[in-house]
């Protein structure tokens, strides 16, 4: 049995350990500079990959559309500025390609504690949460901040008025924006907790829709930079969580059981056991 200094101690190593693989993930990834920002830069293109690929699916259809070509300039107003975006892009990505050791390590320190059943859940879930953040990633990657950040940075108030972003600015947004999803996606899961806790299920949030939609409205409002276009983007993913959190509530979380309905279980159950007595 442990004392409570050998736990801490036990502790200790697991940090340094995290540390250790973050700071060796954060300086490859700083090592590698050019393929670092190509892809972080990479939304930011006019011929980014989303495009082409809604460009392809509209001409399956007979819809011809092509995007026009845009320019927007990123620039460095401070001097030490691209030096310490790639230090802090280094560190942010580090702990990102390390997050399935760490998620390791933290179980691999709790798991002591858990129950075999406990156990074999929680990796269950910790696979499927993990798996969601990735999902919300990719999301805003490929599809929010794209179509976003091409609406933003070629909408002008004026012809004379040209757009130029800074590059502190251009990371901020992407890197907030991509955690954000990443929480965002979690509904589901969260759903399923609260669900077999018996806490919510899928009637409540069905009768509870228009009252969902308005604090998605606001949630959106918040973890998106302040125009109304990305706001109805982030919308749409966010309420078919929602939707997805009502389906997986009706198909893995049982129905919570009223308590006149529990009384009458157990005085049938109580019944069946003095017939059986009998």
């Amino acid at each position: 049995m442990l004392t409570f200094g050998g736990h801490l101690e036990i502790f200790r190593k697991m940090l340094l350990r995290i540390v250790a693989v973050i700071v060796v993930f954060a300086s490859v990834v700083f090592c590698c500079k050019q393929e670092t920002f190509t892809i972080l830069l990479a939304p930011s293109k006019w011929d980014f990959t989303t495009f082409r690929i809604i460009e392809h699916m509209m001409s399956e259809i007979g819809v011809h559309i092509r995007f026009e070509e845009f320019s927007v300039p990123l620039i460095s107003t401070d001097l030490s500025s691209q030096f310490m975006t790639h230090i802090t892009v280094s560190c942010i990505l580090g702990v990102l390609l390390a997050s399935p050791y760490i998620i390791f390590e933290l179980f691999r320190f709790i798991s002591p504690a858990l129950y075999d059943s406990e156990r074999r859940y929680s990796v269950a879930v910790a696979v499927i949460i993990y798996a969601f953040f990735i999902i919300g990633l990719l999301m805003s990657y490929y599809v929010i901040f794209p179509i976003s950040f091409r609406f933003l940075a070629n909408y002008q108030v004026d012809e004379a008025i040209k757009s130029t972003i800074t590059l502190d600015s251009y990371i901020s947004t992407f890197t907030t924006l991509m955690f954000m999803m990443g929480i965002v996606f979690q509904l589901p899961v969260l759903a399923f907790i609260l669900g077999r806790m018996g806490f919510i299920d899928a009637a409540l949030l069905k009768r509870y829709r228009s009252y969902a939609f308005v604090l998605i409205m606001v949630v959106a409002a918040i973890i998106t930079p302040p125009d109304i276009f990305t706001l109805l983007i982030v919308c749409i993913p966010i309420y078919a969580l929602y939707e997805l959190s009502i389906f997986v509530l009706k198909r893995w979380a049982p129905e919570p059981v009223e308590y006149g309905e529990q009384m009458e279980n157990d005085e049938d159950a109580n019944a069946d056991g003095d017939k059986s007595l009998g």
